[in-house]
């Protein structure tokens, strides 16, 4: 199975300029880990994760005056919509991190999630389990 086939095509996509609060209601309201962070002025693309906000905020930082671009990844590893879904949790495992912003022809099309990842692989790996168990 493929990256294309996993991953979620709805990108939450903010700018560095806003606010953590701001940031963390739209990942809220979207029922996302991560945003794509589009800063036109560095011709750059990073992203903001959960665990990004959640470090601010255990560090006493105010999440209405902390900005998204003080706290995105920019050292970003993306993922290509033909990578199979192995090619990316290797990256993940790799790198640490649980997110990878998809690019097709250097352009957000897309997020893929650990989660995403598992969502895929869980129904073969029960099925398999079933059968073994028989």
């Amino acid at each position: 199975m493929l990256v294309r086939d996993a991953m979620s095509t709805m990108v939450l996509t903010i700018g560095p300029d806003h606010t953590l609060r701001q940031a963390a209601r739209l990942m809220s309201a979207r029922h996302v880990g991560a945003a794509v962070v589009l800063d036109v002025d560095a011709d750059g693309i990073g992203i903001l994760t959960e665990r990004d906000i959640l470090n601010s905020l255990g560090s006493g930082q105010n999440p209405d005056y902390e900005t998204a671009g003080r706290h995105t990844t920019t050292d970003v590893v993306y993922a290509a919509p033909a990578w199979t879904l192995q090619d990316a949790a290797e990256a993940m495992a790799h790198g640490g991190f649980r997110h990878l912003i998809v690019l097709d022809d250097r352009e957000p099309v897309g997020i893929v999630s650990v989660r995403d990842i598992i969502r895929c692989w869980a129904p073969s790996r029960r099925h398999s389990t079933t059968l073994a168990a028989g």
